[in-house]
């Protein structure tokens, strides 16, 4: 056994056991007849940095797997980091420019060559971090969504979805980021208040129509002026009187002379503006859903935006424009068309041009205002703070741009998981989150899954020209432009190019009769340029076919969602599941030349092997963990896939923890300057505190408020573990030989067995239940209170063999000594063994959540047979000595409420006085008689109180003061230790103070003026005051009142 030194190091620690456990496997230790038990982590960003949120979500996991491990299960912590493909071409595009260069001076293969030297020098920091933060994770079987084996998972899910009629290319609206020119997700946009403004035009209607007063406009607003080149309609409600009269008549577009519909929809509110709403169903996501109302198929919706959001012509008038330009007219001749003035502008240049036409035009109604002397101001537009969309990694405005991309069917992939919570084969904790899951799932959109870059997985399709048999052979379109490029290719979706490439073969060979050969064609070579055509004849039997490979990847979530399976080895070796039931839903396969409805946008995937042992073993998850901000983006999108492929759920239970906010209960965010680097506090006070934090402070259905305080807390209290160890060392306690209890006959002993059986108990319902704080709070209260503070205390007469006094100075014989000192050394046995027992349990228990100093204390204190990470849980199926609890526990309710009043009444720390006990009921009095003799010495050293007597009357005389524990009264006799006069008019003025104090607070919080208009914080504040000065007051009328 090692001395303890005094003080302990927490980054000496954390370093030295986490490189052991990590080159010793014990992680995950070989356990193949143990029960599985699995916890998928939510894969980190591979170009993240550790933030507070990452520091609770996996120290929440950790804490489950580390239980779990105790309790002797296989457990398996799945790791691994996601490809995250726009953060990390962003990262590469940016090394990149600082050297002057840019990602098309390359090759796709060069670039995404790139990106993996990044990887494999850069790509590592979040897992690092990890390590510091004390994550047990399975790092021998670490895995990254764009590896070998996880990679043919996610083409063959892809390939499968597509052949299920689950997926399919549309065209849709989408969240554009010009910056990436590329679409990105619902949790890839951050919304940002902004200075912007509400412009007002007049629409003319057309063919001298006018409303029922007369106008002959209608008036409509907008906050983004450079979209009205798009309008295709105007929205009224069809109830509103002003206009029911013109519903289905026309405006004449002031600008591009264009005639829009005025068509009647539930979505233009009667009571906001003049009612009418301008539709642009191509560039907003509710004007969409209004054309579709309207009959505009997404085809038919124009869009006014190239990649870079600068104006183009829509395609709908891009021909006619051309055709324009050939005969010698002017673009601007074509009605409808968007002059040729505004093409090329981006689009907030767009807005300034379109704006000033409008005004010159006499089309802008102006903003009109008065001052407080009534002089008016005229403005262009309302000042108005809208609520803008922003790429969160580009830092640009987003805009909703109509595109064709590839989308999941996620409506019919939703019905199986929406069950499986329903029925529940999927708890959900909190179990107030299943509401909002069912609105979301009942409610779900069309997933888009295309992402317009090139460091991602491929999308697994080929492109081929549409071919069909003519009665004089057949016809190959060769190019097509506008609509008709709608109607123009063939898809192939296989897992490989040779399948693809074999797959194209049959198809035109069936077609043509003709022997075929294929082509494939690069889109993404700066050097290629188009020949004319896609199709060639090679000679009289022979025909040649181009097929293009589709350029976008997938969005990140679609290779996320596979996590729970695709990690443990599928699809290798794993059985074939049938189509799983989902509500009634049909699904079959879809001919594999299902046509496209765009133009081609040009790593093949590498296999690799699994374990489908690892595949059964693992799979169902027993667990995610998982802030509630992701549950749509990835919880639920994992349900449906596991459940798409896997046949079973892919977790039993989901558990959902909120933010991490500050301590002022606000949303971190650099920009307010309140971010708490996690790796920072881990440096001040050491990853146990922190982590300890987070588990003590994750109460279910609410957010973290960060608190440093309460971190330097609990390094405080990783301190006074350490201090009771070395006091336990000091004293010739060590560590135990049992996992089983020590037989003792001492109440203390008995005592600290009972509670240490009720805390074990309290931390397994605690987990069971996914209660972090209350399995924290258990332990930390059985150390702090009853372990060190009460236990200790108690015990140490017995473990230094010291009576309060001395044994040699009673009058007894000599065998009557050599008895007692017999006595005293079969306690001092006994209280070592039931020590080193119960701090051992203590280290058990608290490993979870404290996994180094633990683990430090265990190796430290005595011969171990194993590392404490692999230890056994204690057992809690011993019966709890309800005797010696209720022996103990009114000792300690004495000594506390003897050395509160001694406090509170400014008794002299090393004062000895006199206590009397005064009962009427007899049971007491027998109680009492057998009691205090046992524990005469203990009140004398801890509450420094000299026994008398016990009576059923009051006999002191003098200055006294009273206290009750139990119905028993308490006399302690003041007279000639304290000036009693002096301490009632003392406590009397700070009583009167207190109370002053807590009503002038009482006062403020009871004005709806402060409660409704002061600060969150201050209102809090307020609160936490007046509960504090009531308490005070409480406590100064209790001990005026003992004075009597």
């Amino acid at each position: 056994m090692t001395e303890l030194p005094k003080t302990f190091d927490p980054a000496d620690i954390e370093a030295r056991w986490y490189a052991h456990w990590e080159a010793n496997g014990l992680f995950r230790p070989e356990r193949p007849d143990a029960v599985p038990f699995t916890i998928v982590n939510p894969p980190p960003n591979v170009t993240g940095s550790l933030h507070i949120g990452h520091a609770l979500d996996n120290t929440l996991q950790d804490i489950v797997v580390r239980y779990e491990r105790l309790r002797g299960k296989d457990a398996l912590w799945v790791v691994g980091t996601d490809h995250a493909g726009i953060a990390t071409q962003m990262v590469v595009e940016r090394q990149m420019n600082a050297q002057g260069q840019k990602r098309t001076d390359y090759s796709r293969e060069d670039f995404i060559a790139k990106v993996w030297e990044w990887k494999a020098e850069s790509g590592g920091a979040i897992t690092r971090q990890l390590r510091r933060l004390g994550c047990s994770m399975d790092w021998a079987n670490e895995r990254f969504t764009m590896d070998e084996g996880f990679s043919k998972a996610v083409v063959k899910v892809f390939v499968e979805l597509h052949k299920r009629g689950l997926l399919y290319r549309d065209k849709r609206l989408v969240n554009w980021d010009p910056h990436f020119r590329s679409a990105i997700s619902d949790l890839e946009v951050e919304t940002k208040e902004t200075q912007g403004g509400f412009w007002h035009f007049r629409y003319p209607l057309a063919d001298g129509v006018t409303l029922a007063d007369g106008s002959d406009h209608i008036v409509v607003a907008t906050t983004r002026p450079e979209t009205m080149l798009a309008d295709m309609a105007v929205a009224v409600h069809p109830d509103d009187p002003r206009y029911q009269s013109v519903i289905d008549k026309e405006i004449l577009h002031p600008i591009t002379g264009r005639r829009l519909r005025i068509v009647g929809d539930d979505y233009a509110d009667p009571e906001l503006g003049s009612g009418a709403v301008k539709i642009t169903p191509g560039h907003d996501f509710n004007d969409f859903e209004v054309g579709k109302r309207a009959g505009f198929a997404a085809g038919q919706m124009l869009n006014m935006f190239d990649a870079d959001a600068k104006v183009v012509q829509p395609t709908q008038y891009a021909l006619k424009v051309a055709m324009a330009a050939e005969e010698g007219r002017s673009a601007d001749d074509v009605v409808g068309a968007i002059p040729r003035r505004f093409i090329g502008l981006d689009r907030f240049d767009a807005r300034k041009a379109v704006v000033e036409e409008m005004k010159s035009l006499g089309f802008l109604v102006p903003h009109i205002t008065k001052n407080k002397e009534g002089e008016e101001s005229v403005a262009d537009f309302e000042p108005r703070t809208i609520q803008t969309p922003y790429g969160d990694r580009s830092g640009v405005v987003i805009e909703p741009w109509l595109t064709d991309q590839w989308y999941v069917d996620a409506a019919k992939l939703a019905v199986a998981p929406t069950q499986a919570v329903r029925d529940g084969a999927i708890e959900i904790v909190p179990k107030t989150w299943e509401k909002t899951f069912f609105n979301w799932m009942d409610n779900i959109q069309p997933w888009c899954v295309s992402r317009q870059l090139w460091w991602g997985h491929r999308i697994p399709v080929w492109y081929g020209p549409k071919c069909v048999r003519t009665d004089d052979g057949f016809s190959v379109t060769q190019s097509a432009s506008g609509s008709a490029n709608e109607d123009a290719w063939f898809e192939f979706v296989y897992e490989s190019e040779e399948d693809a490439i074999e797959a194209a073969k049959r198809q035109y060979a069936e077609i043509t009769n003709l022997k075929i050969r294929i082509r494939i064609v690069d889109q993404d070579d700066p050097s290629r340029s188009f020949d004319g055509g896609r199709s060639r004849q090679i000679d009289d039997e022979t025909w040649e076919f181009d097929l293009y490979r589709e350029t976008d990847v997938l969005d990140t979530w679609f290779s996320s969602a596979l996590w729970p399976f695709g990690t443990l080895g599928w699809p290798d070796g794993a059985p074939e599941k049938p189509l799983p039931f989902r509500g009634g839903v049909g699904v079959g396969a879809l001919d594999q030349t299902q046509r496209l409805r765009q133009n081609p946008t040009p790593s093949p995937s590498p296999e690799g092997e699994g374990s489908n042992s690892l595949l059964q073993r693992h799979y169902p998850n027993d667990l995610l963990i998982s802030g509630f901000d992701i549950l749509f983006f990835w919880d639920a999108r994992m349900a449906m896939m596991g459940q798409e492929f896997m046949g079973d759920v892919p977790w039993r239970k989901l558990y959902l923890h909120g933010l991490v906010r500050a301590a002022d209960g606000q949303k971190m965010s650099k920009s307010k300057g309140n971010v708490v680097d996690p790796l920072g506090l881990i440096d001040k006070y050491g990853a146990d505190a922190l982590r300890f934090f987070m588990a003590a402070m994750e109460s279910q259905g609410r957010d973290v408020k960060m608190d440093e305080k309460r971190v330097e807390g609990y390094r405080n209290f990783a301190t006074k573990l350490w201090n009771a160890a070395r006091f336990l060392q000091a004293n010739g306690v060590t560590a135990s030989t049992t996992h089983e209890a020590p037989h003792a006959t001492l109440p203390v002993n008995r005592w600290i067995i009972a509670e240490t059986v009720v805390t074990v108990q309290a931390i397994d319902t605690a987990m069971a239940e996914l209660r972090f704080d209350a399995a924290a709070n258990a332990i930390y209260h059985f150390v702090w209170d009853q372990f060190c503070d009460w236990y200790i205390e108690l015990i140490k007469a017995d473990l230094s063999s010291v009576r309060a006094e001395p044994v040699e100075a009673l009058s007894f014989s000599s065998e009557d000594n050599a008895a007692l000192r017999q006595a005293q050394g079969e306690r001092t046995e006994e209280t070592r063994a039931v020590a080193g027992w119960a701090f051992d349990q203590i280290l058990v228990m608290l490993h979870p959540f404290m996994p180094f100093i633990t683990e430090e204390l265990w190796n430290l204190t005595g011969a171990r047979d194993n590392e404490l990470i692999i230890a056994r849980w204690p057992v809690a199926l011993y019966e709890v000595d309800s005797e010696a609890q209720a022996e103990i526990d009114w000792l300690i309710r004495l000594v506390s409420a003897i050395r509160t009043a001694r406090t509170e009444l400014n008794v002299p720390p090393g004062a000895r006085i006199a206590m009397q006990a005064f009962t009427d009921d007899a049971t007491l009095v027998d109680r009492l008689a057998k009691l205090i003799p046992r524990y005469e010495d203990m009140l004398l050293r801890l509450g420094k109180v000299q026994w008398v007597s016990v009576f059923n009357r009051i006999l002191a005389q003098g200055a006294t003061a009273q206290i009750v524990v139990d119905n028993v009264t308490y006399i302690l006799e003041l007279e000639g230790v304290i000036d009693i006069a002096a301490e009632k008019a003392r406590l009397a003025k700070a009583l009167a103070a207190a109370e002053k104090e807590r009503d002038s607070l009482g006062n403020r919080l009871s004005n709806p003026s402060f409660v409704e208009k002061a600060k969150p914080e201050a209102v809090a504040k307020a609160r936490e005051d007046h509960a504090e000065k009531s308490a005070e007051a409480e406590r100064l009328k209790a001990a005026l009142e003992r004075l009597g």
